[in-house]
């Protein structure tokens, strides 16, 4: 394969060598019917020759796990039997998507790719989100050579700096696309409605202190709405992690997770020194919160239980509340909650507001991996590079057909057609692993209050300072899934505030997290962080 798909580039090579040399040629004019005869006997050469290898090139599949659920109204299959006619004319293969839906979605993924299904091509990962370095060790992708991406995807290997592509190493290998090449905020916060809020006597919210406020006044002013209708089954940790996030200046440790939880801490007074925020007295804070949250009833009484979507019931206007980050909110949310609740002035705490305590998305919070297995890498590196770079299909890939799934204002924005509901009719392909800035369209239907917010969030964000830091577990496995089982165990009701005593639920969570092994877990990734440091 890697021989057949090295021999286009050779004769393309070829062409534009003969065709530079008959152009200098064509300076003498005394061979000037020399040099048309060459040039007609070697263009059929040429052709002959790519007509040869394109019966050569056979026709491949190429799948792509990506993650969402999976779309039922059409828009994703129309759209991609356009890509892969495409596909199709200028590589001969086609373009099959596999989804991991929400449900379940990290347990679901990661045996996934521990199954080493040899009919996946390409993943979508993360670095941060979605296990990428854990999964990089445990051999689910492949070690991709400088050269086969120089040679496969040879715009993106040009497009991305050094810098960042040494972020996509391990052991001297690169093994991920990073998406450095697009602009966006994904700091977490609760988008609240700002009419409700100036009921409740709110300019804004920038605390927790706040949001209770707001939740107060929205269970006095509008007594048949749940003030955040959330699914407890769903985040199962709650608030934890953004509570730690609010009231200290501390940080996950990217790739180190617990489960469904990240225990794991550095702040920005000290990000070479690991910590526990579920052992300090803030957490204690914190299940009293959640505590005295669940007993006024901010969510329902079978939290734990309940399976609903808060984003379409704030929607409708039955919740007042929904949780996520900022480029949900500036994308999303406002623009549809102008739209189906007007007047509603939609805005977002952003967790980090409280303490200003912000770090910028890393560049493989969106990445692209080649399955280990994959019988056919080559042309599963040139699909990522066709999709990332080419205008045609980006467009396709990322907005769907134009005229139906969006059109383009007079003025070159990116709009949707009349009658278009996203609830119901967006596309749901899911690019988040190589958007690309110097194609993207700016979105008419974006929040156009975006810029002013990521403007706010550049004079106080920090560059996460350990890109390069690769913690191996090896030694640690059955500490982190005694750690996690424990987690399991505790967060969830202190999160939703199902305990009698918070204050001694968490001394009895603290004390089970120890008895698990916390302080030698905590030891051991010291220790790797002493390392690198020294080697900084």
């Amino acid at each position: 394969m890697k021989r057949r798909i090295k021999s286009i580039i050779v004769f393309m090579l070829v062409f534009v060598m003969i065709f530079a040399a008959t152009a200098c040629n064509k300076e003498d004019a005394s061979k000037e019917e020399e040099t048309t005869a060459k040039e007609t006997t070697q263009k059929a050469d040429t052709e002959e020759k790519e007509e040869m290898v394109e019966e050569e090139l056979e026709f491949e599949t190429i799948t792509w796990l990506n993650m969402g659920n999976i779309p039922t109204n059409g828009r994703m299959e129309a759209t991609m039997e356009e890509v892969n006619k495409i596909l199709k004319e200028d590589i001969n293969c086609e373009l099959v998507l596999q989804y991991i839906e929400w449900a379940d979605w990290q347990t679901q993924y990661n045996l996934t790719l521990a199954s080493g299904d040899p009919t996946l091509d390409l993943i979508g990962t993360a670095t941060d989100w979605l296990n990428a370095w854990e999964n990089t060790k445990k051999g689910s992708f492949m070690a991709l050579p400088d050269e086969m991406i120089a040679t496969y995807a040879p715009k993106t290997w040009e497009a991305v700096p050094e810098s960042h592509w040494d972020e996509c190493r391990y052991e001297g290998d690169i093994y991920f696309f990073p998406e450095d090449q697009y602009s966006q905020w994904t700091n977490h916060g609760m988008f609240y409605r700002g009419d409700w809020a100036a009921e409740a006597g709110l300019d804004d919210v920038t605390s927790f202190e706040d949001l209770e406020t707001y939740f107060d006044g929205v269970l006095e002013n509008h007594p048949d709405v749940v003030p955040w209708d959330v699914s407890g089954s769903r985040i199962v940790a709650g608030l934890s992690g953004h509570y730690v996030n609010a009231y200290s200046d501390l940080f996950v440790i990217n790739g180190i997770s617990a489960g469904n939880f990240a225990p794991f801490y550095v702040s920005q007074a000290d990000p070479y020194t690991v910590v526990c925020p579920y052992m300090d007295d803030m957490f204690v804070d914190y299940a009293v919160m959640m505590k005295r949250w669940a007993d006024k009833g901010f969510w329902r009484e079978d939290v734990l239980n309940y399976d609903g979507d808060t984003r379409e019931l704030m929607y409708v206007g039955q919740t007042a509340a929904d949780q996520h980050h900022t480029q949900t909110y500036v994308t999303g949310t406002r623009p549809n909650m102008d739209l189906k609740q007007p007047g509603s002035d939609l805005q977002m705490y952003s967790f980090s507001e409280t303490s200003k305590n912000l770090v910028r998305d890393i560049v493989t919070h969106g990445a692209c991996a080649v399955a280990a297995n994959s019988q056919h890498p080559e042309r599963a590196i040139m699909v990522y590079d066709k999709i990332r770079n080419e205008e045609t299909l980006y467009r396709l890939y990322n907005y769907g057909i134009e005229g139906v799934d969006y059109v383009i204002t007079e003025d070159g924005k990116k709009d949707d057609p009349e009658g278009y509901d996203s609830s119901t009719m967006s596309l749901g392909i899911n690019f988040w692993w190589g958007r690309n800035d110097s194609l993207e369209l700016d979105n008419a239907q974006h929040y156009d209050g975006k810029w002013d917010l990521y403007d706010e969030y550049n004079t106080y964000a920090i560059d996460y300072p350990l890109g390069k830091f690769i913690f191996d577990k090896s030694s640690s496995e059955t500490l982190i899934a005694s750690i996690g089982d424990v987690c399991s165990t505790y967060i969830p009701t202190i999160a939703w505030g199902k305990t009698a005593d918070p204050a001694a639920e968490v001394a009895a969570f603290q004390q089970a997290l120890m008895d698990a092994g916390l302080q030698e877990m905590l030891d051991e990734i010291q220790a790797q962080l002493d390392a690198y440091k020294a080697m900084e």
